[in-house]
């Protein structure tokens, strides 16, 4: 059984994290957050910005300080960055406090949905698809050891990926906090 109300999206760049994301909140009536939008609000700089001046590095600390808040408020639905599950504070605290989804996509779909959109500091002057294919040899275990629930998403349209998710963890005993207010009734 899953406890805690949260639902922590995990996996790489394109996979479709924030879109999911936005709908479950939507299903569900609970705030949405995209860590890497947090990072940047809070800085005023843009994540290339930040890789650009203080490196990966600095980035990483900055994304560790706001997973580590964010996954303390519930009910969330939280969006992390594709780079996240590298550190194991992360993990940690995504496994402790929530429901933790990876939302699994190859890289050929991910190379597809990332080649418009925003700056993707790691592919700047890459070979995409190259580096997608190295990121994941690297990341997808630790996808897939932190989560509770592995949705694909590769061809999928977002409403049906959220539907799957919460069926998924429906399944496994997790709840909403529209499930207990429901159940109170």
């Amino acid at each position: 059984m899953i406890g805690n109300r949260n639902i922590f999206l995990v996996g790489p760049m394109g996979s479709g994290k924030t879109a999911v994301g936005r709908q479950l909140a939507r299903m569900l009536r609970t705030p949405f957050v995209d860590s890497d939008a947090e990072v940047e609000a809070r800085t005023g700089a843009e994540i290339a910005l930040i890789f650009e001046k203080e490196g990966e590095a600095g980035f990483r600390e900055r994304e560790r300080e706001v997973i580590d808040e964010l996954t303390q408020r519930e009910p969330v639905v939280l969006s992390t960055g594709g780079g996240a599950i590298l550190h194991p504070r992360n993990r940690e605290c995504l496994g402790a406090r929530g429901a933790v989804v990876y939302l699994q996509t190859s890289v050929a779909q991910q190379a597809s949905r990332v080649r418009s959109g925003r700056q993707r500091p790691l592919l700047a002057g890459v070979d995409p698809a190259a580096k997608l294919a190295e990121l994941m040899a690297i990341r997808a275990p630790l996808y897939t050891a932190t989560a509770d629930v592995i949705v694909p998403t590769d061809d999928r349209k977002v409403k049906t990926v959220a539907e799957c998710i919460l069926r998924e963890l429906r399944a496994r005993g997790w709840e909403s906090r529209s499930d207990v207010t429901a159940s109170r009734a």
